[in-house]
């Protein structure tokens, strides 16, 4: 990745993204980051067909959530500061299971995280 682009992207990990070996893999660096949440998703888990992710997370059942628009559903996870760069990494690794969409965190701030495909929150 490029070292002097600007780390301005705000992207929501509650999984796998949080693993410094995935961090390493995807991104040739590890993240740093804050302690957040969701609010109005619930988090499921979802078993994984692509090898090389199952490989390189060292898991077959990963999370992913889903919009419920209940403010009293909440996931914890971490915001990750990266580069444009970096989320088209993001992209790369995440599966077809997931779509990236942009929702507003417990902190206020807004963010990208990956969802449940199919669903929208239109």
């Amino acid at each position: 990745m490029d070292v002097g682009e600007p780390r301005n992207v705000r992207l929501f990990s509650y999984g796998t993204l949080q693993k410094r070996e995935v961090q390493l893999a995807s991104f040739g660096r590890a993240l740093e980051g804050s302690p957040d949440a969701l609010v109005g998703y619930r988090r499921e888990m979802i078993a994984m067909a692509d090898p090389a992710v199952v490989e390189l997370s060292g898991e077959a059942h990963h999370p992913i959530v889903v919009f419920t628009g209940d403010p009293g559903d909440t996931v914890d996870g971490t915001v990750f500061a990266i580069t444009a760069a970096e989320l088209v990494a993001a992209d790369s690794y995440e599966v077809d299971d997931y779509q990236r969409v942009e929702a507003q965190l417990r902190s206020g701030a807004t963010g990208w995280v990956y969802v449940r495909a199919e669903q929208r929150r239109d």
